[in-house]
């Protein structure tokens, strides 16, 4: 099964996505679409799940959740927008974590692309799909699953193609 994440688009539906999930079975979008326009766009490209971010302002975003539990085949994936460290989750996410028990956490927020297992558990911030922020790059990813082997693949959207940003992370979770 193959994946799409993105975060933090803030206004900007950027044309190399489309190409970069077609193929998609799900598309998971972490928050801070911030336009409705671009939420639609993102929809029609594949079929996915959205969860509200801090900047979703407005009863455009009122049909949102704050989270989304998905099955993904054999493993579950928990999506929220503002996780805080992985080390020490915000409150309202450690609360989910510990009654959902996802194997994966998708989350955005800081607009910075990374993955991790921790505790079992694969933490994966797709980083920012929208506007150039904070030096930070422009990126989206692909998850990858086979049973309960995963495999992340960062893309940066920085050029005229998406290119890979940095290595792809393996998990057995």
């Amino acid at each position: 099964m193959r994946v799409g994440l993105v975060s933090d688009l803030h206004g900007l539906l950027d044309p190399k996505l489309g190409p970069l999930l077609e193929g998609c079975a799900l598309v998971l979008n972490a928050g801070d679409t911030v336009r409705p326009a671009v939420l639609e766009a993102l929809e029609a490209l594949a079929p996915g799940r959205a969860v509200r971010g801090n900047n979703d302002l407005g009863p455009s975003f009122d049909r949102l959740p704050q989270a989304a539990l998905v099955e993904l085949g054999a493993l579950s994936a928990l999506v929220v927008h503002d996780l805080g460290a992985r080390e020490r989750p915000r409150p309202p996410a450690a609360g989910l974590i510990a009654r959902h028990r996802p194997d994966v956490v998708i989350h955005g927020h800081s607009h910075r692309p990374g993955a991790e297992v921790r505790d079992g558990r694969l933490y994966v911030n797709p980083g920012s799909a929208g506007p150039r922020r904070f030096s930070l790059p422009r990126t989206a990813a692909l998850l990858e699953i086979r049973r309960r082997r995963v495999r992340v693949v960062f893309y940066d959207l920085g050029g005229a193609l998406p290119t890979l940003h940095g290595p792809p992370i393996e998990a057995a979770l």
